[in-house]
């Protein structure tokens, strides 16, 4: 069998991932959603675990609108009108109504002059940082980014390349210093909200040094910002992380598939930038879209947003955040505070973080350990992320599971 000398080394390597606990296990399967009811907000049934309830703690959509009736409706509405997929990559036929409207509304929401969409936010980073990077472009990213954009710079060998310390924005401008006269154009790239701690860029900050620096380089300092936990669940209105720091980045990289809670990605920027990249991004031009009904639920989101019920939802998600930020301090637990959903638990052992993540489980909360190398040694946590159809009373639980366990240990 020609997959046979393979197949061994595969598994060499996987057996040595599972050794050293870096590997990811078999794949938890939800079975059953049992829709909110009373004061209860959504629970999950999962296979191998019997009738057992769990709320979910750790997923990415913050404002509860997978399950919304309203975007559940608009979605089946447009799959009856336009089929169930594309059926082509967008230059040939795959281009349909849905897919320019929300392209549009996307545009406006963040106050762009134009979008584009990719099939998820992860295909998005890799389709604007590869095309914007020339053989005379310098990459200057934060180390905390996202594992997207530490691909996009490794497939898109730039002239140089820089890693600032997080969030230092002094360490930025030595490093675009350092940068002046390795390339003509310079990608500073950032993540918006820091998927692992709930922290967020200084946009307004980060945004200020970009521009001192922009005339040093022939094609200028473009700031670049993947804001995919940020769009839709920070800021007053849901506009992020921009809206948050009252700061825009050059271009904008966000997600459907987080509180939007559908699937997809998308890059809001000039009508130029937007006109290069359908020109240049493989990862673009080569794959089909998202479906009309994923557009058509995205835009009903959107229009919900903008409503007074957005608002409802945004300030009950802020609400139910503090309340478990508040709750995990009471009872003696260290977090990394701040506005967004994601809540860390730092647990700062790899042990102790499986033993915890375990404890929660068995008692129906499932919740994200992160050990090294997902995370630097020392800084093991638990990522909860508190979603808008949490209730006052799923909070109040999951403290009271926390708190047992602090009185058993």
């Amino acid at each position: 069998m020609a997959l046979g000398k393979l197949n061994n080394a595969l598994r060499r390597n996987v057996e040595d991932l599972q050794a050293t606990g870096r590997d990811k296990g078999a794949e938890m399967v939800i079975t059953k959603i049992i829709k909110a009811a009373g004061d209860k907000g959504p629970r999950y049934i999962i296979a191998g675990k019997g009738e057992q309830e769990f709320i979910k703690m750790n997923a990415n959509s913050y404002l509860g609108m997978s399950m919304n009736p309203e975007v559940i409706a608009a979605e089946e509405k447009a799959a009856a009108e336009f089929g169930v997929g594309p059926g082509a990559v967008r230059f040939i036929s795959g281009t349909h109504t849905p897919h320019i409207q929300l392209e549009k509304k996307l545009a406006e929401f963040h106050g762009r002059e134009a979008g584009m969409i990719f099939s998820s936010a992860y295909v998005t980073s890799l389709g604007v940082i590869f095309p914007l990077t020339t053989s005379e472009t310098v990459i200057i990213s934060d180390e905390l980014n996202h594992n997207c954009i530490i691909q996009a710079m490794r497939l898109s060998r730039p002239a140089a390349k820089m890693i600032y310390k997080h969030n230092d924005m002094k360490d930025l401008e030595a490093k675009l210093a350092e940068a002046v006269g390795k390339g003509k154009r310079c990608l500073v790239i950032t993540d918006g909200i820091f998927s692992m701690r709930g922290d967020f860029a200084p946009f307004a900050e980060l945004a200020e040094i970009c521009a001192r620096f922009n005339d040093k380089f022939e094609e200028g300092v473009i700031s670049i910002a993947d804001d995919s936990h940020g769009v839709g669940a920070f800021g007053k209105t849901g506009r992020g992380t921009e809206e948050y720091t009252d700061a825009k980045v050059d271009i904008l990289v966000g997600t459907l598939g987080k509180a939007y809670g559908v699937n997809g990605g998308y890059v809001v920027a000039s009508n130029e930038v937007i006109t290069y990249l359908r020109e240049t991004a493989p990862m673009y031009i080569y794959s089909n879209p998202i479906t009309c009904s994923e557009a058509a639920a995205t835009i009903k989101v959107l229009e919900i947003l903008d409503s007074p019920a957005g608002v409802e939802i945004l300030a009950h998600l802020a609400k139910m955040t503090k309340k478990f930020e508040d709750g995990l301090i009471a009872l003696g637990y260290e977090t990394i505070k701040g506005p967004h959903p994601v809540v860390p638990l730092m647990v700062r052992d790899t042990a102790e973080t499986t033993k915890l993540v375990n404890y929660l489980s068995e008692n129906g909360i499932l919740g994200t350990g992160l050990n090294f190398p997902v995370v630097p040694k020392g800084d093991e946590e638990i990522r909860f992320q508190v979603n808008a159809d949490h209730t006052a009373a799923d909070i109040d639980f999951v403290l009271s599971i926390l708190k047992k366990y602090k009185e058993n240990k």
